[in-house]
């Protein structure tokens, strides 16, 4: 096949300039053999140039795709009523052993899995005009930088890849010929008044083989905005087989108090446990990805993008001012699937502001009280409604674009077990901190007890692209040969009390963040227990007054920071009934780090009983077999 003839026959002459610059074949064979499948009318290439960065963006208005708003640079996007999240049921990859992921990860036969896709998208871009944008995961000059390729026929796709993610055309350029890019393939498919109109073909297939991801029939950004979470699963696999570690992690700045340094923290959290609140508290350099390596036996973190996309719901000024801010004054920002009242924007959540009876959202025109088929009350937003800007615009963003890992912190939601924050004793520990992870499902099962939890390892499950097993073996092997390892923290928000009420505000996160800050520093002692290091009384209760200018009292200490073995060793069962399930070849090290906390807790419990207060534990001896737990 002649690529070259392809190229120039469909492109016209500043677009081919625009592609010949880059001198890569494997590219140009990318792109000629998508516009031989899909037959799209035109093709734009962007360099991410001022001129085509407008080009995008008109195009998107210009197409319908989205809509203007009063604010400037605000604009709507409305995305199909059956199409309003990420599809876990048609995200598959293809692979020539299936089995070969573990249990719980979808997969298909690769030859058969690409067939079907050929078949679906074939000629599917018929008339349009084909987009091909260039992008960087990863800060530009540095071992982060991953070069990708969008193709697509959305113009609000390419807008949105342009607002999160590094222009990554000049990256191509500078290395001519390279052929181990990422590669994203979408289109919409048919609409139907302006959204995707065939969503049983919704498909979204990971090609691990060739980097290559394809997705069609579907609008919705979590399908279709590759170069985020579809690209998260590339990146595992790469990062497996090369060393480093590609992770669902935000990363933020905390200033001393003594104003010496910054101390960057990342941390992992399940939808819903507060990780972007999280994120927002001090000074944010990412909000959802991160990808780390080793330099120098340290560890470094860089943010994998530049912008976030957002759930919008209960957004306001007192939950979260940054954000807040920054949605409500002029910016670069595409809303998602929220009510459009005369070009004005509400959201469920928003704070004190009148609502409109009437308006434009996801499932057409919506007033007060309209109710879908099946006679539930229709909501003036959806509950996934999203925003998506650039986090250079929120006022607390650090623009540090590598920056030392010294901590990583693990949070899941449960009412009676983990206390809000404790410390791991080793590296090890700190994995398991993370294949822990658990979280409640739904409020039916907050408070109760038994086993039923939610097992997510570093709340990346559902983005695995290489076995659970695999996978924690990457991260324990990772920490083997540093010299100064991060320091990893477990916390919990969602801790009730006996009457079923939440034991903390959602700010008091601020207080548990500053303790890790101030004990990886080595400003704070710490109580041993089984369960690794919990704070001190009297340390919170100065921090709650600095920092939230509240009192904590020791009543509340004592109810919080208690260690509830019963549920503990449930939840210790459920972690191992996970693992024992899992058909893949899990770490030893996991199994051991369970009978060892098991023993431990039973071994206290025969003494002291359950719940112990925290304060039992001053003279608790540090558990070496957790500090010297083998990776």
């Amino acid at each position: 096949m002649n690529y070259s003839k392809v190229l120039e026959s469909r492109l016209n002459q500043d677009n081919l300039a625009k592609l010949r610059e880059l001198e890569n074949p494997y590219l140009d064979e990318l792109i000629a053999t998508a516009i031989l499948k899909f037959q799209p009318r035109s093709v734009f290439i962007s360099t991410g140039s001022p001129e085509d960065l407008h080009y995008s963006r008109v195009q998107a208005l210009i197409n319908g795709e989205e809509k203007q708003l009063t604010i400037p640079g605000h604009t709507i996007h409305y995305d199909g009523s059956e199409d309003q999240g990420r599809d876990p049921a048609n995200t598959k990859f293809c692979v020539s052993d299936p089995g070969s992921l573990g249990s719980g990860i979808a997969a298909t036969e690769r030859t058969a899995g690409l067939k079907e896709i050929d078949l679906i998208m074939d000629r599917i871009m018929n008339g349009r005009e084909m987009i091909v944008s260039f992008y960087s995961l990863g800060p530009l000059g540095t071992e982060f930088a991953i070069p990708c390729v969008q193709i697509t026929d959305s113009f609000y796709v390419a807008h949105s890849e342009d607002i999160l993610y590094r222009q990554g055309y000049e990256l191509f350029r500078s290395q001519k010929g390279r052929p181990d890019f990422f590669k994203f393939v979408h289109s919409s498919g048919a609409l139907e008044n302006g959204v995707s109109k065939d969503i049983d073909l919704r498909r979204i297939y990971v090609d691990l083989e060739s980097n290559a991801v394809y997705s069609t029939n579907t609008q919705y950004a979590g399908n279709t905005v590759a170069a985020k979470k579809l690209a998260h699963r590339l990146a595992i696999k790469k990062a497996s087989q090369e060393g480093w570690l590609s992770e669902h992690l935000f990363l933020s700045g905390v200033p001393s108090y003594e104003g010496d340094k910054v101390t960057y923290i990342s941390g992992a959290f399940p939808s819903w446990c507060g990780k972007t609140s999280t994120s927002m508290l001090f000074d944010v350099v990412g909000d959802d990805l991160a990808h780390l390596r080793k330099i120098d036996g340290r560890v470094y973190a860089a943010n994998v993008e530049k912008g976030m996309f957002g759930v919008i719901k209960d957004v306001n000024p007192e939950d979260d001012p940054y954000i807040h801010d920054l949605l409500v004054n002029p910016n670069e920002i595409i809303f998602s699937n929220v009510l459009n009242a005369n070009a004005r924007i509400f959201w469920q959540g928003m704070g004190n502001v009148d609502v409109p009876l009437r308006g434009t959202n996801h499932v057409g025109e919506w007033w007060q009280g309209k109710r879908d088929k099946k006679g539930n009350k229709i909501p003036l937003s959806h509950d996934n409604a999203r925003f998506c800007v650039a986090l250079s615009g929120i006022k607390n963003f650090d623009h540090t674009e590598v920056v030392p890992c010294e901590g990583i912190i693990y949070g899941g939601r449960s009412a009676q077990r983990p206390v809000p924050v404790s410390q791991s004793y080793s590296w090890a520990m700190g994995v398991f901190y993370g294949a822990s992870i658990e979280s409640e499902p739904t409020a039916a099962t907050v408070g109760g007890g038994g086993t039923k939890i939610i097992i997510n390892p570093m709340a990346n499950n559902e983005f695995l692209s290489i076995s659970v097993g695999d996978y924690l073996q990457s991260h324990l092997k990772f920490g083997q040969d540093l010299k100064t390892p991060p320091l990893v923290f477990y916390v919990n928000y969602f801790l009730r009390n006996d009457a079923g009420k939440f034991t903390n505000t959602k700010m008091d996160k601020k207080v548990w963040v500053r303790w890790i800050e101030r004990r990886i520093n080595g400003h704070l002692g710490a109580y041993a227990t089984p369960i690794g290091y919990i704070p001190k009384y009297e340390d919170l209760a100065e921090l709650f007054k600095r920092e939230l200018n509240t009192t904590f009292t020791r009543d509340d200490y004592d109810q919080q920071f208690r260690i509830r073995v019963r549920q503990l060793l449930e939840k210790l069962d459920g972690v191992e009934d996970y693992y024992r399930r899992e058909t893949s070849a899990i770490p030893a090290a996991i199994f051991a780090m369970i009978d060892i906390q098991r023993k431990l807790l039973v071994d206290v419990q025969k003494k002291h009983g359950s719940p112990i207060p925290p304060e039992t534990f001053k003279d608790y001896s540090i558990p070496q077999e957790l500090v010297n737990l083998s990776c």
